[in-house]
């Protein structure tokens, strides 16, 4: 008994060592569950998203640690503080991998880590606000980023001057910043004032100088859901979806009734819209503006004669409905998107209607000409020497007479002249039923009508 009791008493001091290094006992285990995931572009709603999901896979998963590798020039402010409170909040400890690039909000979101790890080459810093002209933005602005680059910095502890001279350039750090240049650092620099722990060329480096012997790599795993949107949100696929809208559109408007066109229109707007809607790139007023500039162009084609204000109002609110959907605005907000990112959004969606609209008006002029399609059309002549005609001798007789019209001519519809019913067509503008009708003249078989004066 006394033997046992002694045996006892010996474990204590292992179980309050094992106690006290409870935060380690994970990193300690035999084998450690390592989660990675990349952040390899702009700073915006979708990264994000990205971020919230990998962090979410990584405790479902069981992960001890989380690798991210970072390789962005920034992003927006407001997604720069979502990542950063993300991984400060974080359960799971993360380590930043910076590869090449971590600059402004890269910046922000690599401090917000538990350790920092850079390769050879890399840079951190520069963290100024800028629009996306690179102009430097207020004061207010600059303020908000320096409280944010300083409390993340001592929440690592991590020297809060040095984040906050990665921001003003008016702040001088003694023999590390004093040139009245916003902070920036190489790999050795960062290693040498705390902001890195060691030069690593791969995952596997990083955790060989974490201490980390035996381990599995988790890669981000993505849902068949996730991979469809990854795919929808292709460039490419994005040109063709257009495509498919406007396309869909104009055989529509240019077929009886509704039907597979307009479902085909549907459908791709769907397919254009949701997947971007749902990566926070598309926002509900972009939305909005695309369906109010399809209903201008309607409007405009079935209300009005010619082509005016409404149909070119129409077709500018599409374009840039279709063009503002690409790219990581926020609101109204554009001052954090590339310039280039804004141009290239507009290329796409513009080669995507100058392919579309010709070849549209191609398709449906030969459409009944194939010889898929050939069964569905008339394709005898029917010649007037063999006594086809749709000449109305009468009609022919009524130039220069007078009577009202019965229906909304815009321009096609009916007139009544002598108590009878005519097919007319407006010859110079809008007519109102109940107004006074002139006929000016007959031509291929239809009535041309002006209004009386």
């Amino acid at each position: 008994m006394k033997k046992i009791i002694v045996f006892l008493f010996s474990l204590v001091p292992f179980m309050l060592w094992a106690q006290s290094d409870s935060s380690n006992l994970r990193l300690a285990s035999p084998i450690t569950k390592v989660y990675h995931f990349s952040i390899e572009e702009n700073i915006a709603p979708p990264a994000t998203k990205r971020v919230e999901l990998a962090l979410a896979e990584a405790k479902e998963r069981g992960a001890d640690l989380i690798i991210v590798k970072i390789n962005t020039f920034g992003g927006t402010l407001d997604d720069a503080d979502k990542i950063r409170t993300a991984f400060l909040e974080s359960s799971i400890p993360v380590y930043a991998f910076i590869d090449n690039n971590a600059a402004s909000a890269g910046a922000l979101i690599s401090i917000a880590c538990d350790s920092i790890y850079m390769h050879s080459g890399s840079s951190i810093g520069s963290a100024t606000v800028v629009d996306q002209s690179g102009n430097v933005q207020p004061d207010k602005y600059q303020s908000y980023m320096r409280s944010l680059m300083r409390s993340t910095a001592e929440s690592r502890g991590r020297r809060p001057d040095i984040a906050e001279a990665m921001v003003d350039p008016d702040i001088t750090v003694v023999g590390i910043s004093d040139s009245g240049k916003v902070l920036a650092f190489t790999t050795q620099e960062a290693i040498a004032h705390g902001y890195c722990e060691a030069e690593c060329e791969n995952i596997r480096e990083v955790l060989k100088h974490a201490g980390v012997k035996k381990y599995t790599i988790q890669e981000q795993r993505y849902t068949f859901i996730q991979k469809v949107i990854g795919f929808l949100i292709n460039p490419i696929v994005s040109g063709l979806l257009i495509m498919m809208i406007i396309g869909g559109i104009y055989f529509e408007l240019h077929s009886p009734g509704i039907g597979f066109p307009l479902a085909a229109a549907i459908i791709g707007a769907l397919l254009y819209f949701a997947p971007l809607y749902l990566e926070g790139l598309a926002a509900n007023w972009e939305i909005l503006l695309f369906i109010v500039g399809v209903a201008l162009i309607v409007l405009e084609l079935f209300a009005f004669p010619g082509f005016g204000v409404a149909g070119i109002s129409g077709i500018i609110c599409v374009i840039v409905g279709l063009a503002f959907s690409l790219v990581g605005n926020i609101g109204f907000d554009f001052s954090v998107v590339p310039s280039n990112r804004v141009a290239e959004s507009f290329l796409i969606v513009v080669l995507a209607l100058l392919i579309t609209l010709p070849l549209s008006i191609y398709l449906a002029k030969q459409l009944f000409e194939s010889h898929l399609f050939g069964g569905l059309a008339l394709n005898e002549t029917q010649n007037a020497n063999e006594g086809f005609t749709i000449a109305n001798q009468q009609s022919g007789q009524l130039v220069g007479a007078v009577g009202e019209a019965i229906t909304i001519l815009r321009p096609a519809g009916k007139v009544m002249i002598d108590g009878k019913s005519y097919d007319a067509v407006s010859d110079i503008s809008f007519i109102d039923q109940g107004t006074s009708v002139r006929m000016v003249r007959y031509e291929n078989n239809t009535l041309h009508v002006v209004k009386n004066k």
